[in-house]
């Protein structure tokens, strides 16, 4: 198991931390409520929000430090004197003209307060599996986390809570039981709630998708702070599929617990699933990359159990069993129906 550093771009968590500050403040006008949608709909600023979020709300850990306090402060009032000096020159944006008003002493004494308020209570551990590689982790609190290969789980232990942010791929969380620390997982505006449970959370594409084995789960929407949370209550057997970044109802199914779980053991077992979703589990085993050519091609039904990493194999059963060819190029196989 490799702990890595954030890979997130050096301007995310400012521009993150800006947005944290604005909706503190208070309601967003509606033209940058949608540049916060659009901006949410990219999966690494989604998780460098959740992280400032976090770390804005938790604070109070170290609320009693003068240095705190004095950041805190700081970072508001440097926000609201930028906020008024940018709107008196350009109504309407946020970003657009960033470089600008950036460059300014109250801009920098922002950053260094609110990254220096991050610094000060971030203390997550990230976890992370190469193409082709699948890890099996023992946490600090007994439990197990199990990565999918291409996976990143950023883990974050306190004495209080036990919070991990899924950045990308696929993991299995055997909960070890401590009713005094909630055991969460946040994967984009979703968080998966647990105690003593076992279950698993992909994200693939703009969706997410969480399977209970064991146990109850609980599923909030957070994407929109000026709203209460939407709780959605899960029982062991369920499949929940909900759109990340998106305010739609999510779909509750039943599934296979022995197919599903399948990729723990190298296997990939597809059962009347899209071939979307079964070239993007594969793509997480090989540096030759599955390309759908058209949008037809997606909706393909792929049935069968194929070796992870097998890639030749998975392209010989589709296109053999499908109207769908193959073209072959350096670094990528592209799979497009049959005229």
């Amino acid at each position: 198991m490799k702990a890595v550093q954030n890979d997130n771009q050096p301007d995310r968590h400012e521009e993150a931390a800006l947005w944290c500050i604005s909706l503190a403040e208070g309601e967003l006008p509606p033209g940058e409520r949608e540049a916060f949608d659009r901006w949410m709909q990219d999966d690494r600023n989604a998780a460098a929000f959740q992280a400032v979020v976090r770390t804005w709300e938790t604070a109070d850990s170290a609320a009693h430090l003068p240095e705190a306090i004095g950041m805190r402060s700081a970072a508001l009032e440097s926000y609201r004197t930028v906020h008024r000096r940018r709107w008196a020159r350009r109504p309407g944006t946020r970003f657009g003209g960033a470089r600008s008003w950036w460059a300014g002493g109250i801009a920098a004494a922002l950053l260094l307060a609110v990254t220096s308020l991050f610094m000060l209570g971030h203390s997550a551990r990230p976890y992370q599996t190469d193409v082709g590689e699948r890890r099996v982790a023992l946490l600090d609190d007994r439990s197990k986390l199990s990565l999918d290969a291409d996976s990143l789980v950023e883990v974050d232990m306190t004495d209080k809570q036990r919070e991990l942010t899924l950045v990308r791929g696929r993991a299995r969380f055997d909960v070890a039981k401590d009713p005094l620390r909630p055991f969460t997982v946040v994967v984009g505006d979703k968080m998966v709630v647990a105690t003593g449970t076992s279950f698993s959370v992909e994200m693939i594409g703009k969706e997410l998708r969480v399977l209970l084995y064991h146990g109850r789960v609980s599923v909030l929407d957070r994407g929109d702070p000026a709203h209460a949370r939407k709780e959605l209550q899960m029982e062991p057997g369920q499949e929940m599929i909900a759109p990340i970044g998106a305010r739609a109802k999510p779909t509750l199914v039943s599934f296979d617990p022995e197919r599903s779980a399948s990729w723990e053991t190298g296997q990939l077992s597809f059962g009347d699933e899209p071939l979307a979703l079964a070239a993007a589990r594969m793509n997480r085993y090989s540096d030759r990359k599955l390309v759908l050519g058209d949008a037809k091609v997606a909706g393909v039904r792929v049935n069968g159990v194929f070796t992870a990493g097998d890639t030749a194999a998975f392209v010989e059963g589709v296109t053999r069993m499908n109207p769908v060819r193959a073209e072959y190029a350096a670094g990528q196989i592209t799979l497009k129906t049959v005229p």
